[in-house]
């Protein structure tokens, strides 16, 4: 029998997914202590204070104490446009061997907020001179972009060229002890580093049940998880997490609520689903994992899970970002989605709205596979921003943690 993950972790409410009882969970949001899970805040500035000495008469003004001056972020927030405020909203793909001409125009007339290397990329030397072109043709304001690869292992490692350690598939890391995982990730998160890489879109979080492996297209197959229960799964993320970090690597656990339990992969299949997980699920466990050991962002599946918001793909789901990954979880730091810009599975979705429904829904960055989208996703933004007062405080929210996620890594300026 299955038991919630927050029975696991706390003896109290759910955390995400399914209930041990084999019942459905209710759909509100429970609280889990930040001593459990800790949460990224968003910067705030104190009110100002008003003080009256004893001697003042009624009738004269107090005394007003100096205005704290605007942090960094929000002197940034404060100097972008509204839609250099929305391209740092998308993640644009680009050749790893460098951008084409058509991809270094989107970037650099977009400012993208960031880029993915989509393509295996080559020798350590290449990439590096390849991303100071990105930071080059995307920085605005002081604010330098994300460069992002997926560095997991096994099938899954676009950087392979000279310089660059062919890592193992997680199902091998994953037989590792934790010391050996998180000195082995730090090792190769400074390769990516003195690439002028700054994420990896790593590691999978997914708990694939040991029967299900074989018939799992998008983790099991491909030998992407690290193991078949959740403790096996959280231990790795934790490891591959910490030693990503020390290495100053941003990372993603990825992909929430989970894609062990689905067949279909849905970069290549449409209409994927998950009729199995619910609120409250032990297998999300690793998801809580990682952000306890202090992960970067969360990253969304575009798979509808039918038990817990059959009506929208995950990406789209206020009740699953809203609702599970910021209320059950407590994370407030950075979502971001899986690709939804050559995926499969979101073709039927104008581009436009695969970025809007996903920052109303409390997303935050867009992984934009195909740079051709990136112009129309960020007029999107604009539009539905200058349209809609609630959605613009929305992309207000979600450009604010972006920036203090970059803030963190060193991406921002200030002066």
């Amino acid at each position: 029998m299955r038991r919630p993950v927050a029975l696991i972790a706390l003896t109290a409410l759910v955390v995400t997914g399914c209930g041990g009882n084999g019942s459905q969970p209710t759909a509100g949001p429970s609280t889990i202590p930040s001593s459990t899970v800790p949460t990224t805040q968003e910067p705030s500035s104190p009110p100002a204070t008003t003080t009256q000495s004893p001697t003042q008469s009624p009738t004269q003004s107090p005394t007003q104490t100096p205005t704290q001056a605007p942090s960094c972020v929000d002197q940034k927030l404060q100097a972008l446009t509204l839609r250099e405020q929305a391209g740092q909203l998308i993640m644009t793909g680009i050749n790893g061997t460098g951008m084409t001409s058509a991809q270094r125009a989107v970037v650099r007339q977009q400012k993208s907020g960031g880029v993915f290397l989509v393509r295996n990329g080559g020798s350590l030397a290449s990439t590096r001179a390849a991303t100071r072109a990105v930071n080059s043709a995307a920085t605005v304001e002081g604010v330098r972009p994300l460069i992002a690869a997926d560095q997991e292992g096994g099938k899954i490692q676009r950087l392979r060229g000279a310089g660059f350690d062919r890592i193992p598939a997680a199902t091998v890391q994953g037989t590792w002890s934790s010391s050996k995982l998180t000195a082995q990730a730090q090792e190769w998160g400074s390769q990516l580093k003195h690439a002028g890489v700054n994420v990896d879109l790593a590691p999978v979080a997914d708990v694939v049940p040991a029967s299900l492996k074989s018939q799992n297209a998008p983790i099991g197959q491909l030998d992407r998880e690290y193991g078949d229960t959740p403790q096996q799964a959280g231990q790795g993320v934790t490891a591959f997490v910490q030693g990503m970090r020390k290495a100053g690597i941003a990372t993603s656990v990825k992909h929430f609520p989970g894609l062990g339990r689905v067949r279909g992969n849905t970069d290549f299949a449409s209409g994927v689903v998950d009729d199995v997980t619910v609120r409250g699920d032990a297998d999300l466990q690793p998801f809580a994992d990682g952000i306890k050991a202090g992960t970067s962002m969360v990253m969304v599946s575009t798979v509808t899970y039918s038990k817990i918001d059959p009506k929208n793909r995950a990406v789209f789901s206020p009740t699953v970002i809203q609702g599970m990954v910021r209320g059950d979880l407590g994370w407030q730091g950075v979502v971001i989605t899986d690709d939804v810009g050559s995926a499969a599975e979101v073709k039927s979705v104008p581009a436009g709205e695969r970025a809007t429904r996903f920052v109303a829904a409390g997303g935050d960055i867009v992984i934009n596979a195909e740079s051709g989208l990136t112009a129309t996703m960020v007029s999107a933004l604009v539009t539905k921003a200058q349209q809609d007062k609630s959605f613009a405080a929305n992309l207000t929210s979600s450009v604010r943690r972006v920036l203090t996620l970059k803030q963190d890594f060193g991406l921002v300026t200030c002066g």
